[in-house]
């Protein structure tokens, strides 16, 4: 049932090529977002508010299918509540992807760029009635599509009275729309960052919202490389994602500026440039969709290399989490983690999963493993996906993980 859905979609996204191919026509390449009467910054926010807002109308609208995150089979309560969600909301949806965390009842989270509020009310299922979901999105047309459906989810959900809102406002700048200091457990962000003009302030914002302990769970496009003007200034490329990539490297190099912990590679996946046109447009410049995962590790957090534990009780995931590309946990194998990752199981939302002990101390006749990973630690989204095979058709069954201490 569910792979026949996925197969639907697919067929649908191919119907609509020519539409995408009129598009690109009628938008133009190389075109500058900036004009003489205002600022870069602002020329890129209304041109995304107009690709999103006017311009595209449901996803098949979309000129490339970014979203090529290797398909997972999903957990029967993430169908459940991804297909609970209403189709005119659904319809709407632009991301990369699912993006979600594991073990998410009672969590407060924070969907950065929501759009129609897909993963929202997704989420808002998972959480609970006394959790709560937050969505932001600079696009009026899209927060009226998400708001409009407020009541039907708390129907549909059974619950008392909504646990979702949505507000307009810009993903630099949270505390104009009343967001407050240590107010999120998680905050996701689904193919969204690349279209900001000053990423670095996306970050800090985060930062100042999470509490201590709090994780950053993202999906975003990525180049190998700086980026030339060519295709930074390129209206598609930038409404599609690409234009607006960060060089990977970078992405570590905000992250220690901003004080997030170091980020961790989830997954990660090619993007094909399949449009001629825009093939011209970046030449050889590649480009990746990768998840990381940034944690918000208090200061007062001993930093020890630790054997980590896991009991096996975040749902959905009984057996194994894997945390990212470099470590797997399996249920009741002990795991020596360096230094950092232990302080973010003992400080995060994972904490009540793990057995956490410092190295040098674990319980009489356990068995430790060193942790699971390749030859290298792995940080480059490229290499990953070296190896694999980059083709168009679109693969937007992923989910991904994470999960927390006193939300769950």
């Amino acid at each position: 049932m569910w792979s026949g859905r996925l197969r639907k979609h697919a067929g649908t996204l191919r119907l609509g090529v020519c539409r995408k191919l009129e598009m690109a026509q009628e938008l133009g390449s190389g075109r500058s977002f900036s004009s003489s009467a205002r600022s870069p910054d602002s020329g890129i926010h209304e041109d995304v508010k107009d690709y999103y807002g006017k311009r595209l109308k449901k996803t098949e609208d979309l000129v490339l299918n970014v979203c090529l995150t290797p398909a997972k089979a999903l957990p029967k309560y993430l169908r459940d509540a991804l297909t609970a969600v209403h189709e005119d909301v659904s319809s709407r949806y632009y991301g990369c992807g699912l993006v979600v965390p594991e073990c998410l009842e009672n969590c407060w989270i924070l969907d950065l760029g929501s759009g129609s509020g897909r993963d929202c009310y997704m989420l808002s299922k998972l959480v609970g009635e006394k959790g709560h979901v937050t969505g932001i999105d600079m696009t009026n047309e899209q927060i009226q599509v998400a708001a409009k459906f407020i009541d039907y989810h708390t129907q549909k959900f059974g619950f008392s009275q909504p646990n979702v809102d949505f507000l307009q406002g810009y993903i630099e700048k949270l505390g104009d729309v009343g967001l407050k200091d240590n107010s999120f457990d998680i905050i996701i962000s689904n193919c969204v960052i690349n279209l900001s003009p000053d990423k670095k302030a996306v970050l800090k914002e985060a930062y100042r919202v999470l509490k201590d302990g709090g994780e950053m769970y993202f999906s975003d496009v990525y180049a190998d490389c700086e980026l030339p003007n060519t295709i930074r200034t390129h209206k598609v490329l930038w409404g599609e994602c690409l234009g607006g990539a960060l060089w990977w490297k970078d992405l570590f190099k905000l992250a220690k500026e901003v004080g997030f912990s170091t980020p961790r590679l989830t997954i990660a996946h090619r993007i094909p440039v399949t449009n001629k046109e825009l093939q011209d447009v970046v030449g050889d410049y590649k480009f990746v969709s990768a998840t990381y995962r940034l944690f918000k590790i208090p200061a007062s957090c001993p930093r020890e290399k630790c054997s980590v534990t896991y009991n096996g009780s975040i749902r959905g995931f009984k057996e194994k989490l894997e945390f990212d590309v470099n470590y797997t946990f399996n249920e009741g194998e002990a795991v020596t983690v360096d230094e950092e990752v232990a302080a973010v199981l003992k400080s995060s939302r994972f904490a009540d999963a793990f057995a956490i002990k410092p190295v040098g101390k674990t319980a009489p006749g356990s068995t430790e493993h060193p942790p699971t990973k390749s030859k290298e630690t792995i940080v480059d989204p490229f290499k990953l996906t070296e190896g694999l095979e980059v083709t168009g058709a679109p693969s937007c069954g992923r989910t991904s993980s994470v999960q927390g201490k006193g939300c769950c």
